[in-house]
């Protein structure tokens, strides 16, 4: 697992050029993540106690001994940003948000290849 007190691990499909954008957008002037980020495919998976297959599905953060999936890693993501983002990111995690957090989540990610970025690489 991650050291403690590093920076969180975001792992993404690197063969997905909608997720590799979102990572450069996450990382640029906007939200200014303080994250590490890989794609899936260059880590060794074992270590954080995940699979290619479960990566390929959805966003991975490896923060400590914890992983984020999904909608809660965009969460985990947007609370080590900048500005007014770790509310955002907070307030994702609430009760009733989270649920719609997480239905809106799997919605892109099913349709990322016909995102801004996407091809056929990125269909799941």
């Amino acid at each position: 697992m991650t050291p403690p007190g590093a920076r969180p691990l975001v792992l993404f499909d690197g063969d997905c050029g909608f997720c590799a954008a979102s990572v450069r957008v996450m990382r640029g002037r906007w939200f200014r993540a303080e994250v590490t980020a890989e794609p899936f495919q260059r880590v060794d998976l074992t270590v954080h106690g995940l699979t290619a297959e479960r990566c390929e599905e959805s966003l991975h953060v490896v923060d400590g001994t914890r992983v984020f999936v999904g909608g809660a890693a965009i969460a985990r993501t947007l609370r080590a940003s900048r500005g007014p983002w770790p509310v955002v990111g907070a307030a994702m995690t609430v009760p009733g948000i989270r649920w719609v957090v997480e239905r809106c989540y799997r919605l892109v990610a099913r349709r990322r290849h016909e995102l801004p970025g996407g091809t056929a690489a990125c269909r799941l």
